[in-house]
């Protein structure tokens, strides 16, 4: 396989005109660290970013960072972390769940796969803190989307269709990101034993009480997922709601919170050392680890309204025999599947189209991702309007083909 190594923006550019020369397809990586998700690019040719790496502007009062495409992520966060601030969204690292390198993804790699953690019911997606990008499209044009603050977005604002779409449309060399200052303190609270819709009822609870509730999570009842360390009781079925702030505030709305919540059990406080690592394990997916029990599974992120999620959580456990669990209050659902041809598309699509919400396959055997659909098929209008956008950036399908679409089988 053919690896071209860009050293700036111009050689991105020459690079993505020479393959419109040839009509030679890219695909786009900065360390790969997500490759084995979607379908396979059909392409013999790889555009490697890693070499965009630099920091170009970080102004911690202004709350605003630059930096190139390929950039490793835990190096940024390092950086931010200096100056107690943080990317609010809380990018998911894929590694634990892939079973690749720890601490190889790219920020260019988070906005393309656009994977947001528990704080995303608060602070919204990645999309949301996107100010803006130097990008190179398939015409093999440079162009710039956006700004480095919040008040020169204006108009149609193209970065927001570069965040999620995988390296389809363009080739990001630089971005700009709205950072926030990290909260001086976090306390979580877990109710323990509830079923699945009570649940998602005190979370939902939880989310409409005025106590600015950062993250709502529901672990069901299991002997086969890993175990979360710092999380009492493993195996358990474990509520946990997440509140975030100054201490003095934090703490007051703990308690009230606690009484407020008395109805579904008592809540308890967790250990303030703990609350972080449980969070940021539930974020990447660790019970459902490559290196854990459930490995050998095939894993679902199930989008969907947070009100259907526990009712559609316990069909699939039940139907499939798998193992589930729950963040943004049941708007979100990690669902691991025992083996099978198809990883359960059928019945699980059916299941989730019936409630208005959207499926991936994160993880699979490339001979199962061979035959499914890993991303959720859209109806007929959005797939429309999906080719008009891609036609708008990049018209010979040059950039990732076929990382979205399976093909077909003659």
């Amino acid at each position: 396989m053919d690896s071209l190594r860009p050293r700036d923006a111009q050689d991105v550019e020459n690079a993505v005109r020479e393959a419109l020369t040839a009509n030679q397809p890219l695909d786009i990586i900065g360390h790969g660290t997500k490759r084995g998700i979607g379908h396979g690019s059909a392409t013999n040719a790889v555009l490697d970013l890693s070499a965009l790496s630099t920091v170009t502007l970080y102004e911690p009062e202004e709350l605003v960072l630059t930096v190139q495409a390929a950039a490793p992520l835990r190096d940024v966060q390092g950086l931010l972390a200096t100056k107690q601030q943080e990317f609010a969204f809380e990018p998911v690292d894929t590694s634990a769940l892939l079973g690749t390198p720890a601490a190889r993804g790219t920020v260019g790699g988070m906005i393309g796969a656009g994977l947001a953690g528990p704080r995303r019911i608060k602070a919204g997606g990645i999309r949301d803190h996107l100010l803006g990008l130097h990008a190179v499209s398939g015409f093999g044009e440079s162009f710039k989307a956006g700004g480095r603050v919040v008040k020169n977005v204006t108009g149609y604002d193209l970065c927001k269709l570069i965040a999620g779409s995988w390296g389809t449309l363009a080739v990001m060399t630089e971005v700009t990101l709205k950072v926030m200052p990290k909260a001086e303190t976090e306390i979580t609270l877990k109710l323990t034993g509830l079923g699945d819709i009570e649940a998602g009822q005190a979370m939902t609870a939880a989310l409409g009480s005025p106590h600015d509730v950062s993250a709502a999570a529901h672990l069901p009842k299991s002997a086969l997922r890993a175990a979360i360390a710092g999380l009492p009781g493993a195996g358990d079925a474990a509520t946990l709601i997440r509140l975030e702030g100054i201490a003095a505030s934090v703490g007051h709305r703990a308690d009230v919170l606690r009484q407020d919540l008395a109805a579904f059990g008592p809540a308890e406080q967790l250990p303030a050392e703990a609350s972080a690592p449980i969070w940021s394990a539930l974020r990447d997916v660790a019970p459902f680890a490559a290196a854990g029990p459930l490995g050998q599974w095939a894993v679902w992120r199930i989008v969907c309204p947070p009100s259907s999620g526990a009712g559609l959580g316990r069909s699939l456990a039940r139907e499939t025999g798998g193992e589930t669990f729950y963040d943004w209050a049941g708007g979100l659902i990690w669902a691991a599947l025992p083996p099978s041809a198809d990883a359960h598309a059928v019945a699980l699509r059916q299941r989730v189209d019936a409630v208005g919400g959207h499926a991936t396959l994160i993880r699979a055997p490339d001979a199962v991702r061979a035959m499914v659909d890993v991303f959720h098929p859209h109806v007929e209008g959005i797939a429309a309007l999906n080719r008009r956008i891609k036609l708008g950036f990049d018209p010979q399908d040059i950039f990732n083909r076929g990382r979205l679409a399976r093909r077909s089988v003659a």
